[in-house]
């Protein structure tokens, strides 16, 4: 049986999007091993419910990369290695490239920083990224996912393009769910983990596209030198090395989600 912490049946209308986002949680918490398996029928027991919705929901799952369907076996959870999470960084970073080119550029007016309804939006999400950074110093991994999601979401709703905050907001919980067990095998999280969400905020208000790039492109080492130090370039074992020679450790950070 999956080791799910919720309990209670699910009882609202909306049990297809309940039971995929209880069951994201519950792989991004870690509680959900990698290529552990389970069946509809053991998640409809667990919630209470019919098998239908609960088997919509993990064909979502599977459809967003983090579950893998065995007709004969039911589901298991997907194992990442470290070529996929080099490949998620790389797409990502070739998103976010050209969303920081479009919002420091200039051509596009409707996106300057300096334009009321973005001025606000950037405001916000720098709110949430001050929770981001509590919750990194404090070294509490589960409480930085939800705020870092929201955080990486919002700023992606800057552009006002819901496909490409959906892409994004899609690789960014696959890049969690490849790390959030290894930063689990460290005994104390406090201090190591990102917490430059307000500094690329400020360098976006202030056009500073070259600052950005930096802060991301740090952000992306570290996370790549912590899976690859932990797993020996493989997912789920070895010690930490640290980042990457001749990388710069983005402010705040020797540890990256």
């Amino acid at each position: 049986m999956p080791g799910f912490s919720g309990g209670g049946a699910v009882t609202r209308s909306t049990l297809r999007q309940q039971i995929a986002d209880a069951l994201r949680d519950e792989v991004l918490a870690g509680r959900l091993q990698p290529g552990q398996e389970f069946t509809v029928k053991e998640i409809a027991d667990q919630y209470g419910v019919s098998a239908t919705p609960v088997r919509e929901a993990l064909v979502d799952l599977s459809a967003q990369g983090l579950l893998d369907a065995d007709q004969h076996r039911g589901f298991r959870v997907h194992e990442y290695s470290a070529d996929d999470f080099r490949g998620m960084l790389e797409a990502r970073t070739l998103v976010i490239d050209g969303m920081f080119r479009a919002l420091t550029d200039g051509h596009l007016v409707h996106l300057r920083p300096d334009e009321p309804r973005v001025a606000a939006a950037l405001a916000g999400v720098r709110r949430r990224g001050e929770e981001a950074q509590r919750a990194a110093l404090a070294g509490e991994v589960t409480v930085l996912i939800g705020y870092d999601l929201r955080f990486w979401r919002e700023l992606g709703s800057v552009f006002g393009n819901p496909y490409l905050t959906d892409f994004l907001h899609r690789l960014r919980v696959q890049t969690w769910v490849c790390v959030v067990q290894q930063l689990r095998l460290l005994p104390d999280l406090r201090g190591r983990l990102w917490a430059a969400h307000t500094d690329l905020v400020d360098a976006l208000s202030h056009r500073d596209t070259d600052a950005a790039r930096a802060i991301v492109a740090s952000y992306n080492a570290h996370a790549l030198s912590l899976v690859e130090g932990l797993t020996g370039g493989g997912m789920g074992k070895g010690p930490s090395q640290g980042p990457a020679r001749g990388e710069r450790p983005a402010p705040g950070a020797d540890t990256l989600p």
